[in-house]
């Protein structure tokens, strides 16, 4: 049972994920690196379960992720306990760790967070990562919330949609020339799969996807001669201005998301590449399962910031 679990052992166990190795937990909790490792050896054997991973830095096993869960959670309560009752030392603001992907934070989540009252004391940390990935960091519980791409719940929090973010091709107007200009069907598909690209990261497949996307019929069907992915000739830009930027500089072309993409097509600096075609991906909100008004009133935040710079819904 998680309540008949050491607290003394629990906590050292979080240390040791937060401070990445033995020495380093040891410093923070004021003992000796034996005694840090014997407290986790001794809630590895009472769980009858490998909690860490001893690599450099430690990582959590999927049993060590549930167990750090509970200590992140067990913190914060006391926390709350401790305000409740008016104990010394707990002035502090509640402090939330929120996991995010690039285009929302660059788009409409900072304006999400400036709707949450001032009155209500918060110290955001928010942690950039893709949103087909941000899911990891709560299971993890190296997070509380995070916009999300998975309609499945992380064990242990509550998810609820946000909208889709709509991302469209374009390019610069002399890239899009030299390279799509006047090429329909077939020879549009092509020209995607060679002109260069411009990708967040490695991770970033959303180019990639979208050439697929056009290698299929009007039922859907793959054609089985078209293109695979993307242009192996891409660059990595890993900021979602820098990345606006890269595509309207002409380095190649790239998905932006409908929203930021706007004052630039306006202004003549992007133009749109395959005009009918975009991809939409669902966000959706997830949250520990936690009774804590700070992420209450965060995530009636975002949700209400979503529904104004969102399209409606999940993507089918």
């Amino acid at each position: 049972m998680m309540t008949d679990l050491p607290l003394d052992q629990v906590r050292t166990l979080l240390t040791v994920v937060d401070e990445g190795t033995f020495d380093a937990a040891a410093a923070v909790l004021h003992v000796t690196p034996s005694a840090v490792s014997q407290r986790v050896k001794a809630l590895e054997q009472r769980t009858g379960r490998v909690l860490l991973m001893r690599t450099k830095p430690v990582r959590p096993t999927e049993s060590g992720e549930a167990v750090v869960r509970f200590a992140r959670q067990l913190a914060r309560l006391e926390r709350d306990t401790r305000a409740e009752l008016g104990m010394s030392g707990t002035e502090e603001p509640a402090r939330l760790s929120i996991a995010v992907n690039a285009d929302s934070l660059a788009t409409w989540f900072l304006p999400a967070l400036s709707r949450v009252s001032e009155d209500l004391p918060v110290c955001y940390e928010l942690r950039r990562e893709d949103q087909d990935h941000t899911a990891a960091l709560l299971r993890e519980g190296l997070v509380m919330a995070a916009v999300t791409s998975s309609p499945d719940a992380v064990t242990g929090c509550s998810v609820r949609s946000l909208g889709r973010m709509r991302y469209v091709p374009v390019a610069a107007p002399a890239f899009a020339a030299r390279w799509f200009e006047e090429r329909p069907g077939p020879a549009l598909r092509d020209a995607f799969a060679v002109a260069p690209v411009v990708t967040f990261d490695r991770r970033d497949d959303i180019q990639d996807a979208f050439v697929r996307t056009l290698a299929r019929g009007s039922d859907g069907a793959r054609n089985a001669h078209g293109p695979r992915g993307a242009s192996a000739v891409r660059h990595l830009v890993p900021t979602s201005e820098g990345f606006v930027e890269a595509v309207a500089a002409g380095m190649g072309w790239g998905m932006v998301p409908e929203v930021q993409a706007a004052p630039l097509l306006g202004a003549g600096r992007l133009v749109r590449l395959a005009a009918d075609r975009q991809i939409d991906v669902p966000l959706f909100w997830q949250q520990w399962k936690l009774d804590f008004p700070a992420l209450a009133a965060v995530a009636e935040a975002v949700s209400a910031e979503a529904a104004e710079a969102l399209d409606a819904g999940p993507a089918a």
